[in-house]
């Protein structure tokens, strides 16, 4: 990770040993107008192999919408972003949006909903590709902002919670705080236990081979400080990891 602005969700990051890769043609995505056709590439659902593609046009310019992460919690207001209705869903975020002549003119970044259940959704988001490559721009030349860090960034490896929010993922079909489907996929016969505290950030998995996996958290922990810092939500939480780093 050379560089990450996490209020644009854009990053820069630079592959170690690889070699006979063909890079992208870049259109300008100031050209793009409304009905210009479309075609989403990803990986939807996470599964792995060939990509996935998903067709549709740009159906509004200039959006604005606040985006939620289903695994911390942590919301983010993204400007500036083309409004699509090529069909896109979890694992297709930061992949190409390409135009009819092979170019990228946008980075998909959000659905409208079920992003959290890897449901598609005919209401799709992507960051213009000019924007994006303004702030790549930036990384590369080593220019930090208050928006822009360079280097890796701390992470422990945790999906997270409100406490309050608890008994609502815990059934079939609950809404989690970032509007996402929870309620399966975390080990619990009959939902997650009942936290013993009314604040902090409640652990709903632990993601294996990571920081948190290693000092032995587990779901249905509740974290409630981070180094000196008290964590008394999933926001204090992100607050308090962000200026760390790796060690």
């Amino acid at each position: 990770v050379i560089g990450t602005d996490p209020t644009s969700d854009v990053a820069l990051l630079q592959l170690e040993g690889a070699t006979g890769l063909h890079p992208v043609a870049f259109g300008d995505s100031r050209t793009a107008q409304v009905g210009t056709p479309v075609v989403a590439i990803g990986n939807a659902g996470g599964l792995g192999g060939s990509p996935t593609v998903t067709a549709g046009a740009i159906t509004a310019l200039d959006r604005t919408i606040t985006a939620g992460d289903a695994g911390t919690g942590a919301t983010e207001t993204l400007h500036g972003l083309f409004q699509i209705d090529a069909p896109i869903a979890s694992g297709e975020s930061g992949g190409p949006l390409v135009n009819g002549k092979g170019q990228v003119i946008g980075m998909d970044t959000a659905a409208e909903t079920g992003m959290a259940s890897a449901v598609a959704s005919g209401i799709g988001f992507a960051i213009p590709i000019d924007n994006a490559l303004s702030i790549v721009h930036q990384i590369e030349s080593g220019s930090k902002s208050s928006n822009i860090y360079l280097g890796q960034p701390a992470f422990l490896g945790v999906e997270v919670t409100n406490p309050s929010e608890v008994p609502q993922v815990g059934g079939p079909g609950g809404i989690g705080p970032a509007g996402g489907s929870f309620g399966f996929g975390y080990g619990y016969a009959s939902g997650p236990p009942a936290p013993a505290v009314s604040s902090g950030a409640y652990v709903l998995q632990v993601d294996p081979r990571t920081p948190a996996a290693s000092t032995g958290l587990a779901a249905g922990d509740v974290i409630v400080s981070l180094g000196d810092h008290p964590v008394n939500s999933v926001s204090g939480l992100t607050a308090a990891l962000k200026p760390e780093r790796p060690g």
